[in-house]
């Protein structure tokens, strides 16, 4: 998901797609434990992902 998507969504899909991507991360760790996960790429992108979705919470915050 692009940061303009991103900014496109309110503030109550940011909080759903925050704690999608978080069970998500979830998942992937256990599946990195049990070694089952195919792509260890994904762990950095949904980090990723969750740090671009926080900053664009905080800067909401920050704007009021």
């Amino acid at each position: 998901m692009k940061v303009e998507q991103i900014r496109a969504l309110s503030d109550a899909d940011l909080a759903k797609e925050l704690e999608a991507t978080h069970k998500e991360l979830f998942n992937l760790r256990f599946r990195l434990s049990t070694k089952q996960l195919v792509n260890h790429r994904e762990l950095p992108k949904a980090r990723r992902k969750i740090a671009r979705l926080q900053t664009i919470m905080r800067e909401r915050q920050l704007e009021i």
